[in-house]
C-alpha cells in the first residue's frame, strides 16, 4: 500500500460509514524535549525541530489539502509527531544513540534562545564540539524501532 493510500484510506471509509483499520507507519517521527523548558519553550522548539525533516526527508509529507471550497492548504507530515520529554542526560544519550544509528535528526541547543536569526543559529551550533552541546530538543525520524531506542527512557509529554 502507499503512502497515498495510507494517508487517504481512512477518509475515504470514515466518508462511506467504514470504520477504517488503525493505519500503522513502519517509521515514526518523535521530538525529545528537555523537561525543564517553560511552555512558550517546548512549543517554539518543537515547531523549529520539524521544520527540518520535510526538506530533508520528502517522504514524511503527505500531499497539499483542499476544503471543500476549493480553497489549498499546505501539506503536512503524513504521520503523527510524537513529543516526549526527558532529563538534560536523557537528551544526551537519545543524542548519542541517534548519531550511532545515523537516523535524520534535528537539534536546538539553549543557545538557540539568544540568537535571532539562522545564520547566527547555525553558528552557535558550529561553535560547541558535538558531546559539549547543551540540547533542549532533538527529533528524530527513521525505523519505529530505532526511534524507539532513541527515546527509551523518556516518556510522553503532556
Amino acid at each position: 500500500m502507499s503512502s497515498e493510500t495510507l494517508q487517504n484510506a481512512p477518509a475515504e471509509n470514515a466518508l462511506s460509514g467504514n470504520t477504517p483499520a488503525p493505519v500503522r507507519f513502519d517509521t515514526k517521527i518523535a521530538v525529545l524535549l528537555r523537561e525543564d523548558l517553560e511552555p512558550w519553550q517546548r512549543l517554539n522548539v518543537t515547531a523549529f525541530l520539524v521544520s527540518g525533516l520535510g526538506p530533508s526527508v520528502p517522504e514524511v509529507v503527505g500531499e497539499p489539502y483542499e476544503d471543500a471550497d476549493g480553497v489549498g492548504y499546505l501539506p503536512m507530515f503524513r504521520q503523527p509527531v510524537l513529543v516526549f520529554e526527558g532529563t538534560k542526560e536523557t537528551l544526551k544519550a537519545a543524542h548519542g544513540k541517534a548519531l550511532s544509528r545515523a537516523l535524520p535528526r534535528a537539534l536546538f541547543t539553549s543557545d538557540l534562545f539568544t540568537t535571532g536569526n539562522d545564520r547566527d543559529n547555525r553558528a552557535a551550533v558550529r561553535a560547541v564540539p558535538t558531546a559539549e552541546l547543551d540540547l533542549v530538543g532533538l527529533a528524530v525520524y527513521g525505523p519505529r524501532n530505532a526511534v524507539d531506542k532513541v527515546v527509551k527512557g523518556a516518556r510522553m509529554h503532556h
